[in-house]
């Protein structure tokens, strides 16, 4: 792995000669309830990326891009969004800049809902540009929360500042967690929700969704692992395919 946040140019060219591809965590700056920093999809969707460009081979890892498309979280202060098309725009810009050095592809490791359409349409430009994309939304997480989490999920496939986030933030910067403040919310989700735009502070208090107390690092760790795990499984089928 080379990390772009320490790597000379001439390392970056050096790479880029052997064939490397590029991995891009994106995030977000939202709120995640009392007991987690506003930062929490970006840390998450860095501390990620890096488990899996460790295990990936020739990468390069690219700093995050922080923000992201929060817009259904800005009830909450702290919450700073791009619009969907700054975020779509945003990664054709990064993707068009290593697809001009050489980079033979991109992997982009998602940490937040909101930005999975921006960054899927980001790729199909870049595709047609001739950059393969491969966009990942932290694959096999459901059967790995089923799998390592005491509580339910508030909603299926819905984890936000809940005990899955809390864990890999546990796991990731456990001093930034405040475990005194974690309390539970299981709020009542409209029967529209998910088939028009919906801001979700309409029907949640806290910001929370789920129960965040039952959160350890040990089982951070075991969902970072599976989810890392995954990715570089499907990394390699991309590269083959694509003959990267």
């Amino acid at each position: 792995m080379l990390d772009s946040a320490t790597a000379s140019w001439e390392d970056v060219a050096a790479g880029i000669a052997r064939g490397l591809v590029a991995i891009l965590p994106v995030g977000a700056v939202e709120q995640h309830g009392p007991h987690l920093p506003l930062l929490t999809d970006t840390v998450l969707a860095t501390g990620v990326a890096r488990c899996i460009a460790e295990a990936a081979g020739e990468v390069l890892l690219l700093p995050a891009i922080a923000y992201g498309d929060a817009w259904t979280a800005e009830g909450w202060p702290g919450t700073l969004s791009l619009s969907p098309d700054t975020l779509r725009a945003t990664v054709i810009d990064l993707g068009r800049g290593l697809h001009r050095m050489g980079v033979r592809g991109l992997v982009t490791v998602n940490g937040h809902f909101g930005n999975r359409e921006p960054i899927a349409l980001a790729a199909r430009a870049l595709g047609e540009l001739g950059l393969p994309v491969l966009h990942l939304d932290y694959p096999h997480l459901e059967a790995l929360a089923a799998e390592h989490m005491e509580s339910e999920p508030a909603g299926p496939g819905f984890y936000h500042a809940d005990e899955v986030e809390t864990s890999m933030m546990l796991a990731l910067a456990p001093e930034s967690v405040r475990l005194d403040r974690a309390r539970p919310e299981y709020p009542d989700f409209p029967p529209l929700f998910g088939s028009e735009p919906m801001k979700l502070s309409a029907f949640n208090r806290s910001g929370v969704f789920g129960d965040p107390r039952p959160a350890t690092a040990q089982k951070g760790e075991a969902l970072i692992a599976g989810i890392a795990a995954e990715s570089t499984r499907l990394i390699g089928l991309w590269r083959a395919e694509h003959k990267l």
